[in-house]
């Protein structure tokens, strides 16, 4: 049910005030939930709580807040609300570049594990996702010579995701011993943010978020057409391939430091639009917050469901995200 519209600032404000207290309710929460379950005693555990907790709870709400705000970005941009970030190629270009390093690590790669994982992402997985993010994205920009067209533009996107995967694929048939590295980066986990990762992670969010809402009203024209959009003077072929831009960023940087984290992007703008009815400026930044609420309190559930284990995220977010879309196919029919 809607509880708003989009002239109704109050309730925007009063949704935005909604998803800034659920974050910081979740952020208390990841910092008191462990694997020996839940304690607010941080006096005798600073040292975990400051370094791996406070990064990990932080870094999850930031991944998510990008996955969203590049889930609100596609949408808007392709006009399709099952659009999500990882259309351009992006994660095919990550994944691909996760096994390359993977297979040049030859005999250390041989023996990995989630400790050698964890020091394989701080030695260049990090960067070799994100470059191979960018570089997918690319290759689709380039097939599809600019954004000008979007259907172009989404077709490019499959092929080269198809492809991307494929090599990925063909590299791992020689290299066997990348498969597992590649498996723990396809399931997504924010077990090995830090610091360092959160810093990068609020850098790109803060970088990419002002720039997509200085050109939403394009979004709002695009609304009415790409006719109506020209003679309103929209520069269309610019604002896509900043809008592009941006996506590409927010999803290479979240895809680079967490895994591929399913749904999120996907999820957060429906549940925005679902609430309000507003333009894309506001709804990319609560698409933003909405993302981040939704990958913190996943990473939570993850953490204690059954814990000492832990659940892969990525695969905690699939779950839920299935059902939820499921659930809306299914009161949409009905």
């Amino acid at each position: 049910m809607r509880v708003a519209s989009g002239r109704d600032g109050g309730a925007t404000l009063r949704f935005a005030l909604l998803l800034t207290a659920a974050s910081a309710a979740l952020l208390l929460a990841g910092l008191a939930a462990g694997s020996d379950g839940w304690s607010l005693a941080w006096a005798d555990e600073w040292m975990l709580v400051s370094e791996i907790r406070a990064p990990r709870s932080i870094g999850a709400w930031l991944a998510g807040a990008l996955l969203g705000f590049a889930g609100a970005v596609a949408q808007g941009l392709f006009r399709n609300p099952l659009a999500d970030p990882y259309l351009l190629g992006s994660a095919a270009g990550a994944g691909l570049g996760v096994v390359l390093v993977l297979a040049a690590g030859g005999a250390a790669g041989a023996s990995i594990g989630l400790a050698a994982a964890g020091a394989l992402l701080q030695a260049g997985l990090v960067g070799a996702a994100f470059a191979g993010a960018l570089c997918g994205v690319g290759l689709t920009l380039l097939l599809a010579r600019g954004a000008a067209r979007p259907m172009s533009l989404l077709l490019c996107g499959v092929v080269v995701g198809v492809l991307l995967t494929a090599l990925s694929d063909l590299v791992m048939l020689a290299s066997p011993e990348a498969m597992r590295g590649k498996q723990i980066f396809l399931l997504g986990s924010t077990g090995f943010l830090g610091w360092t990762s959160t810093a990068v992670l609020a850098a790109v969010l803060a970088t990419v978020l002002p720039a997509a809402m200085r050109v939403s009203r394009a979004l709002d024209a695009l609304v009415l057409g790409e006719a109506s959009a020209r003679s309103l003077g929209v520069p269309l072929p610019q604002v896509r391939l900043l809008l592009v831009g941006t996506m590409a960023m927010a999803t290479g940087a979240a895809v680079a430091q967490a895994g591929l984290i399913a749904f999120v992007g996907l999820v957060a703008p429906h549940l925005v639009r679902r609430c309000l009815s507003v333009a894309h400026g506001p709804q990319l930044a609560l698409s933003a917050m909405a993302g981040g609420v939704l990958l913190l309190a996943s990473d939570i559930a993850a953490r204690t469901l059954v814990a000492p284990q832990e659940l892969p995220v990525g695969v905690l977010t699939a779950v839920l995200g299935g059902i939820y879309l499921l659930a809306l196919l299914h009161r949409r029919q009905a």
